[in-house]
């Protein structure tokens, strides 16, 4: 049941992503290297304002998501009422996100792409190589060890009620 979970956890995730740019790679400027960034403004096909805005919508509706749906998995389907078997699952989830957002997402998706590939920009790296993604997958690895308390602390919560 936990495998299957962790596929629809992760499909959502994808999901996520895809509503988030919709047709054009430029809605999701702010998922790029500042290079990319910045020859896309500096060729006009973005502006600054709107790419933050657009990032913080995103970001704000990605997260409420996300931990929503953690949090209903956990405490709802799994029917969990107690911090430390949420703690356990929650980390289990947040780490394979983490794992599948660097390899599947970055990787395997942006990096075989066309989608991704904004025009003008041809010759700025902007898929992570495979040491950026290990260090930084490496980085959450140990961010996600509280950040899964926070999940179980509110699985915990609602228990409660």
């Amino acid at each position: 049941m936990i495998l299957l979970q962790l596929v629809i956890y992760c499909a959502l995730f994808a999901l996520m992503v895809k509503l988030g740019v919709g047709s054009d790679a430029l809605n999701g400027l702010y998922f790029y290297p500042k290079p990319v960034q910045e020859k896309a403004y500096a060729l006009r096909l973005a502006d600054r304002q709107s790419v933050a805005r657009r990032r913080k919508r995103f970001m704000t509706l990605f997260f409420s998501v996300m931990l929503a749906a953690l949090v209903a998995i956990i405490r709802v389907w799994n029917g969990v009422r107690v911090f430390r078997e949420a703690y356990v699952q929650a980390l289990l989830f947040l780490e394979v996100m983490n794992w599948f957002d660097g390899i599947v997402i970055d990787r395997l998706w942006v990096g075989h792409s066309r989608f991704w590939a904004i025009p003008g920009t041809e010759g700025i790296p902007y898929v992570q190589t495979w040491p950026q993604v290990l260090k930084k997958r490496g980085i959450l690895t140990l961010i996600w060890i509280p950040g899964a308390a926070i999940v179980a602390g509110l699985v915990a919560l609602f228990a409660r009620r």
